[in-house]
């Protein structure tokens, strides 16, 4: 879930680039001397670009036009690239401006890309500021209006209520019962059940759309000519929900902004979006509601993956922002009295107020 960003330019071992495994550092330094005469790059200038929350990692390498290639270190054991270059060509037909993949070695998950700069939309953001970055979420509604126009169903997988329940079960797997140690059974895990099949059958209602699953701020990047934005991190897209996008724009999982300026933006893209015929429901408030509750299933989701990857990949710095998804769950779940009982639930689980109904054990 994260861009590439600048770092100080470096040979190639000093570069910030540690091998775990010779074998791959060998083979990297012989794919990258084979494919560098053809781009023009320069080898002894590679250097760390940024690290994923995935196995991936990104590189950065000078070419003699003085421009620059981002290198993706993509371990094929544990990391599938096919999906990444077909979304960033499905991108690029769309209209929006995504990564370039200039070579690919398939075997060995070495890939060439394009670079689409140094400076995220979230590194130029001002939180206190909202009305200064409006131009930026008129670009971002602008390229994700273009990337929705693009759908076509059964090109990418289908976000099913399999996939939903399976994204769903990660908040009782690693938020509850790993990471605060609670038991999910009894009272708890009735509630959960009985939440997430709510959350499902809105979330389904929504017509399909292609999404890109990780819309935000610290995937764009920010052209300083034009101010155009380039997407990144788009490998995991799939076919579902209209609501996704904007919803992960809008509840960010590093920054949060007050509901009016949420309710501006996402009014911009719903105009947009029916201006340019994309199925939206006609009424804002209807639409509004929909996004909330697609929200709601990002937000469980995301609290659990920060958890796993806290808990499972020695990743901690992700679980620092649980408390703002926390944050989003009660706020949405506060609102809808169908919700009622997930946001007790919740307010328990994180000690807000005191137990009522609820005997939950520690695991």
């Amino acid at each position: 879930m994260t861009a590439p960003s600048s770092s100080a330019p470096g040979t190639a071992a000093p570069g910030g680039i540690t091998w775990g495994d010779a074998g791959r550092e060998r083979a990297f330094a012989d794919w990258l001397a084979r494919v560098a005469p053809g781009h023009g790059l320069q080898p002894a200038t590679v250097r760390l670009a940024s690290a994923d929350a995935s196995f991936r990692r990104y590189f950065r390498v000078d070419a003699a036009d003085a421009t620059t290639r981002i290198v993706m270190d993509a371990p094929p054991d544990k990391e599938n690239s096919a999906p990444f270059v077909q979304v960033a060509k499905l991108m690029a037909d769309a209209g929006v401006r995504a990564p370039q993949v200039l070579e690919w070695d398939r075997d060995q998950g070495f890939l060439l890309l394009d670079d689409l700069g140094r400076q995220t939309m979230l590194e130029l953001i001002d939180p206190a500021r909202p009305e200064a970055a409006r131009p930026m979420y008129d670009a971002a509604v602008d390229a994700l209006v273009h990337w929705q126009l693009a759908s076509r169903p059964g090109v990418l997988p289908a976000y099913d209520e399999a996939l939903l329940r399976r994204e769903l079960a990660l908040f009782p797997d690693w938020y509850v019962a790993r990471h605060r140690g609670i038991a999910v059974e009894g009272p708890l895990a009735q509630t959960l059940a009985s939440s997430f099949d709510l959350i499902v059958q809105n979330n389904l209602a929504s017509p399909g759309v292609y999404v890109h699953r990780d819309f935000m701020p610290r995937n764009l990047m920010v052209n300083p000519v034009d101010g155009s934005l380039g997407v990144l991190d788009f490998q995991d897209a799939v076919h579902g929900p209209i609501t996704y996008d904007i919803a992960s724009l809008m509840r960010d999982a590093f920054l949060s902004w007050d509901e009016e300026f949420v309710i501006d933006v996402t009014v911009r893209y719903w105009q947009k979006a029916r201006k340019a015929g994309l199925p939206v429901d006609e009424d804002f408030g209807a639409f509004y509601r929909a996004v909330e509750w697609m929200g709601l299933q990002r937000h469980l989701k995301v609290a659990g993956i920060f958890a796993r990857l806290t808990l499972r990949d020695g990743k901690p710095r992700y679980l620092e922002d649980a408390p703002r998804f926390i944050g989003y769950i009660r706020a949405t779940a506060g609102r809808y009295r169908e919700l009622a009982p997930l946001l007790r639930a919740v307010d328990q689980l994180e000690g807000i107020q005191a137990a009522s109904g609820y005997a939950f054990g520690r695991v």
